[in-house]
Parts: C-alpha cells; sequence; structure tokens
C-alpha cells in the first residue's frame, strides 16, 4: 500500500476513534446532536488550553478520563 493511502487510512481512524469518545462522553445525546453547540463547546475548551489554566485543566480532565477507562474495563 502507498504511503499516502496509509496515512490516509491512519487518519481516518484517529478521527473515528475522536467521534467515539465524543459519543462515549454523552455529548450527542446531551446537545440533542447540534453540531454548533458541539463546536462551540470544543472552542471553549480551546480557549481554557491557551489560558493560564491549561496544566491544570489538563490534569483534571487527564485523572477523570482515565478512572472513566477503567471503570469500563472493570464493567466488562
Amino acid at each position: 500500500m502507498r504511503d499516502w493511502a496509509v496515512a490516509r487510512r491512519e487518519r481516518t481512524r484517529h478521527l473515528i476513534e475522536l467521534g467515539g469518545l465524543v459519543i462515549k462522553a454523552g455529548l450527542v445525546d446531551l446537545t440533542d446532536d447540534d453540531r454548533a453547540t458541539l463546536y462551540g463547546a470544543f472552542l471553549t475548551v480551546a480557549d481554557r488550553l491557551r489560558g493560564e489554566e491549561r496544566g491544570n485543566a489538563l490534569a483534571l480532565w487527564k485523572r477523570k478520563g482515565k478512572r472513566a477507562f477503567e471503570a469500563e474495563q472493570g464493567d466488562g
């Protein structure tokens, strides 16, 4: 397979995984699948990460994410 095809396939897989996280977090249902609302929420997160709270926000969100993944492993 050509390099560009491999890169495209990897990018597609990555985007699908990110979309899965949006669904898993419940954001699609909580926003009634409103893309403008979701985009606005993502922009708000990005703004926060550009600010002074970056380190604290990343640490908090990573901790919450790890706990959620671990809880899923325990349920499965």
